[in-house]
């Protein structure tokens, strides 16, 4: 079988043997639930408390040796491992989103329990290393908008997760790079909105696959099957797609 892809044609020429190959394929189906679940539950747990930290709600000296673990463990390895289940699912968004994020949860946690030991300096405190740390936070906006945008082709509720994170993350790059604590305020109660945004998201996505039905809107967005340009299916495949439910589906 052979596809015109450079002139993205629907039509699919069909070798001699094509049709042997179609009735001895075999495909094995692996469901799996959506990772988003879980991913977004983390980054909602970890961003909550480090954000409301950020903010003032509470925090002393001795704070980051007591987050340090759980947003390691909640933001990163949890985040991290629904990224690449994610991958498994076929979600690109999903996969990119809580694979980038997760890994930087990680990076925050370990960051966390060396101040706590006195072997790296806080960013609140050292020009140094507010300037690095604010450089991290341009990179993730820059990612985050680019994920944003993909989410926006299919719901609009991660799409607003997502923008809230790329905005908040913007701000506390400035915030830190021109040390500007106020813009880091503004920068955690925008984080806040997108750690309650997240949660709202993960519990649809959850309850939908409870239920068996839709129980709180995302605002969904199905993709027309004549979409212009868009290449065809490769026809040796299960008809229904790859298994596995997407964060926007």
């Amino acid at each position: 079988m052979s596809i015109d892809t450079n002139s993205r044609s629907t039509t699919a020429v069909e070798a001699p043997d094509y049709s042997f190959w179609r009735e001895h394929t075999t495909i094995a189906l692996s469901p799996v639930a959506a990772p988003s679940i879980l991913g977004l539950f983390g980054f909602a747990a970890a961003t909550f408390m480090v954000a409301a930290n950020l903010a003032g709600w509470y925090g002393n000296a001795q704070t980051p040796l007591v987050l340090f673990p759980f947003a390691l463990a909640a933001g990163g390895i949890a985040q991290l491992l629904a990224g690449m289940w994610s991958y498994r699912a076929r979600d690109a968004v999903a996969t990119a989103m809580h694979g980038i994020w997760g890994s930087f949860w990680i990076g925050y946690g370990i960051y966390n329990l060396l101040i706590a030991l006195g072997v790296l300096p806080p960013a609140a405190t050292n020009a140094t290393a507010a300037s690095a740390f604010g450089f991290w936070f341009v990179v993730l906006a820059a990612i985050t908008v680019t994920g944003a945008i993909a989410a926006s082709r299919e719901n609009a509720a991660l799409t607003a997760v997502l923008g809230t994170l790329a905005i908040g993350a913007a701000l506390l790059a400035v915030s830190l790079l021109g040390a500007l604590p106020v813009v880091q305020t503004i920068a955690a109660y925008v984080l806040l909105v997108s750690a309650l945004l997240a949660w709202y998201v993960g519990s649809a996505l959850m309850f939908e696959a409870t239920f068996k039905r839709a129980v709180l809107p995302v605002g969904k967005r199905t993709a027309a099957a004549t979409d212009s340009g868009a290449l065809p299916n490769n026809l040796i495949q299960y008809e229904a797609g790859e298994p596995g439910v997407k964060a926007g589906q």
